[in-house]
This record gives C-alpha cells, structure tokens and sequence, in this order.
C-alpha cells in the first residue's frame, strides 16, 4: 500500500525553477532512497513535505488522501518527521526535556518531570537504545542524539520519518545499530525516506529508490533491480565519467619523514612520502588513521618519535608554525571544523593565509584576485565571493577550503576525509584536483573509509589497525578485499607478519 505520493511537484525560489513536475511514491513499511548531486531538488521536495515550502504547483497524497497546503503543524501532525543531517537539539536540556518540550506532561497543573522520564526510559529500552532519559544532551554522541531525534519523532506519533545524511559522522558500529533500529521501526509499519550519497548503505537499507538531477525526476525502481553504476549513471547524466583517474608520475624527493612515531590513538607509525606522491590512509573506524593527521599537524602532540617536513623537525610544533613550514590541513566534519558560517566565501578562504603571512596587511583587492585565481583553478561555482560560504553546495565548500591551503603555498596537504557528505560529480571533480595538485608538485595525504577513493588517486595505500599501519600497498596491488583483509587483521589471524 501507497503511504506517501507527491505528483507533479514545481517550486520556483525568485523565477528560478527548482522542481519541474516531480513525483515521487513511497510504500507503507518501506526504505525508499531518495538520491541526487547537491542541488538536484531533494531538499526542496522533502521541505515541501515537511511544510517548510509551499509548492507552486502539484498534489501531496498520505495514505491516499490529498494534504493541501501543508505547513509545518499540519506536516508534524500527519505524522512526517525530518531527522536532519545538523542535529536539532538543545544541548543544554535533558534527554526527556527535549522529547517533549511544548508537550510536557502535567499533574495537578504541574509538570510531571517522573511520568516523563518512565516513558522516555521504556521507549529506550523497547527499541534498544543505550540512553538515559535523565542524560545531559551535549554529553551524549552524534549516534546517540540521531537516535533521539528519531525516538522524539515516535513520541509525536511519527509514521514517515526522512533521514537526511544521518550516517555522515557515525562509526561503523554505531551504523549497523542504527540500522538495525531503522529495520525494526520498519517491521513495525514505519516508513522511511533515506538520503544519501553512499551507495553501500543505499544497497544495505534500502528497498526502492528515486533518483533526482537538477530538480526533475529521473528514475526510480526496486533496489533489487538496479546496480550501483547504474544509478550514479542516473545521478550524474550524459557527463558520468567512471575512468580510472589515477595516472602514475615521477616524483620527488622525499619531503616528509615519520620516525617511530606514538601519540594518542596511535602508534609505531614509520613512513616517507616523497614529493608529487599521493598516499591513501584508511582503516576502519578508529584505526588511528585521522589521530596521527592531527598529531602531523600539532592539534596534538606525539610522546615519542620524530615528524620531518622538508629537512625541518615539525614534531610537537604549534599548528600556526607548522603552517609556517608549509603543511596545511583539511580536517573531517567540515561544518564543525572547517567552515566559518558567519564569513564570506573571501574571508574564508583568506582566513589561514591572514595567520601564516604575518606581518602582511589584508588588502581586499589582492585578496580577491588571488582568490579569484584558486576560483578558476579548483573549478568553485559561486556568485559573489562576498557571499556566505553556507551558500555553497557541500563540493564547492571542500574546494573552498582546500583553496584556503593552496593560498598559504602549502606544499604538503593533509586532507581528513576531503569527500565526505558530497556528492558523487562533485567527489569526482575533487578526485581530479588532487591528481593536478600532485602533478604540480604538491605532496598529498587524505584518509578515507572509501578504498575507491584511494583506486582513483593514490600512489600508495597505508592500512591502519589498532593505530598502527600494518601494510603498504603500492597503486596496483589496492583492491577492497585485499584492503579489509588488512583492516580486520585477518593476515595476523593466517599468520603472515605484519610489514
């Protein structure tokens, strides 16, 4: 049975068309992907769901019965809940305060903080959830609060619940438990509308599947049906490019050398990266890959062994001097890390060069040439550079603050997993720019989850395991079942050495 049906769907934001007769059907009890680049239409559509935006235009059926004009009230008491990607919690508020805020339970005319907190502690428990309802909200991880958003959305008498993104910031572990929560809502009738960029979860949790591109419908189908290649053939357009970009070059001199090197999460590590090479870290969760990135760039520091950049001792040095010797950094979780909301796309693109060239004045008109440059080279698609950098697709923010290090003249980049939570032209174009970096000189090391990643760019791959890398696979020999086998330390369990 039909839970959901949004038909022929246009929105126009100030006379430009963002939804051209969409339409999209999701099953009572169903997984049902919806798919797309950033800015092909999705968070439109699901905001017309959700009552943000009114539609110029089209019908929006639940359980079979025409909506009209929703808005946010009448949204939620339909029973749609948006579970989004930027948690919507106050932090400073206990677990069972948040739950039901504005619906609080009362006694006598007085709140009921006891029933409350019985009725949010049965629901952990039912669904299996490791939470206390007593529980500050800011202590409690990302995992965690994606799941009280999802148990705050029950307590409303949710049915369709759209989840934006919501495995971008969780380990491996915590997506198998939030995926076996999901499954079991599902058994119960529960319907879901999943958003993402990675396939693997797509194939793993999903039933059916929509794909969107530049706000039209392009397909949708069983995902049974379908493969991978497929839908991001369907993602991308005619301009889908699935060649190996890796090319091999000829590379430099060694420019940085890891000695015997322990700090928090991980250790042992020895390594040389020469210049022009690119090299691929990746692991499972947690395997020390993205410890030893923040030791290599003075976030924290290492308690025994030695960190070299170009012949000069790095070990131990502030971030702001390191910057100075020529290493810059992109970390993970761009929107906490990375981005100043409050800035333009100038200043934030300005802001590490402002640090490292001290003692130079910020002239706005040089500023902008050189950031018109970087424009060019790194392919951003922007208005105004006086524009916040909020305004940007996810791609066009990487690029951004990969530009931010290319302005510092940083010759050895450190990118924490630089794709994470964009799309697949977009993960393609910064695939490229690594490879022309690298082929101008620059010495480039990115840790990811995606062995893909590494297929297409790196000249080397370093495996983690308990902090330490445990092999060194040379471009040819990368594959990801040759990688996992390493990962799981399923050599040690065979008997080969570790190298």
């Amino acid at each position: 049975m039909v839970k959901l049906e949004m038909i022929n769907i246009n929105k126009s934001f100030f006379g430009v068309q963002v939804l051209h007769n969409v339409s999209l059907k999701v099953k009572r009890g169903s997984i049902h992907a919806l798919i797309g680049e950033n800015g092909a239409g999705k968070s439109t559509l699901m905001n017309i769901l959700g009552g943000v935006h009114q539609p110029d235009s089209g019908i929006v059926k639940i359980d079979g019965k025409d909506v009209g004009r929703l808005n946010v009230n009448l949204s939620e008491k339909l029973g749609v809940a948006f579970v989004h990607q930027e948690i919507n919690l106050f932090n400073d508020l206990k677990v069972y305060e948040n739950i039901f805020i504005t619906k609080e339970i009362k006694k006598f005319g007085f709140i009921d903080a006891k029933t409350m907190i019985n009725k949010a502690n049965n629901l952990f428990k039912e669904l299996g959830v490791d939470i206390d309802a007593n529980d500050l909200v800011a202590n409690l991880s990302t995992a965690k609060k994606q799941l009280l958003e999802i148990s705050k959305a029950l307590f409303a008498n949710a049915s369709i619940f759209i989840l934006d993104e919501p495995t971008t910031a969780l380990s491996n572990e915590e997506i198998d438990h939030f995926f076996n929560i999901i499954n079991n809502l599902k058994k119960q009738g529960k319907t879901f509308i999943f958003i993402s960029h990675k396939m693997p979860e797509i194939f793993r949790l999903c039933d059916e599947y929509t794909v969107l591109r530049n706000g039209y419908f392009v397909s949708s189908g069983k995902i049974s049906d379908t493969t991978p290649e497929k839908i991001t053939k369907d993602i991308v357009g005619e301009g889908y490019d699935n060649t190996d970009y890796y090319k091999k070059r000829n590379l430099g001199e060694v420019v940085l050398d890891i000695v015997d090197l322990n700090g928090p999460g991980f250790k042992n590590v020895n390594l040389q990266v020469r210049k022009g090479e690119i090299i691929g870290f990746t692991g499972l969760q947690g395997a020390g890959s993205s410890e030893l990135m923040q030791c290599m760039f003075g976030v924290t520091k290492a308690t025994s062994g030695e960190i070299i950049a170009f012949d000069k001792q790095i070990t131990n040095k502030s971030t702001k001097k390191i910057m100075r010797d020529k290493v810059g950094m992109v970390p993970s979780n761009r929107k906490e890390n990375s981005v100043f909301e409050s800035l333009s796309i100038l200043d934030n693109a300005c802001v590490a060069s402002n640090n490292v060239l001290k003692g130079f004045g910020y002239i706005p008109s040089k500023e902008r040439i050189v950031y018109n440059k970087l424009k060019k080279q790194l392919n951003i698609k922007a208005n105004s550079s006086n524009d916040l950098l909020v305004s940007l697709s996810g791609g066009n923010q990487q690029k951004v603050i990969i530009g931010r290090w290319l302005k510092t003249n940083a010759d050895i980049l450190l990118l924490d997993n630089p794709t994470q939570g964009i799309d697949v032209g977009a993960k393609a174009e910064i695939y490229k720019l690594l490879l022309e970096l690298a082929e101008s000189g620059k010495t480039i090391v990115f840790n990811t989850l995606e062995v893909p990643e590494i297929m297409k760019c790196a000249d080397r791959c370093c495996v983690f395991y308990h902090g330490s890398i445990v092999k060194i696979l040379e471009h040819d020999e990368v594959n990801e079942e040759r990688v996992m086998y390493y990962a799981t330390s399923a050599n040690k369990m065979e008997g080969e050495n570790h190298d």
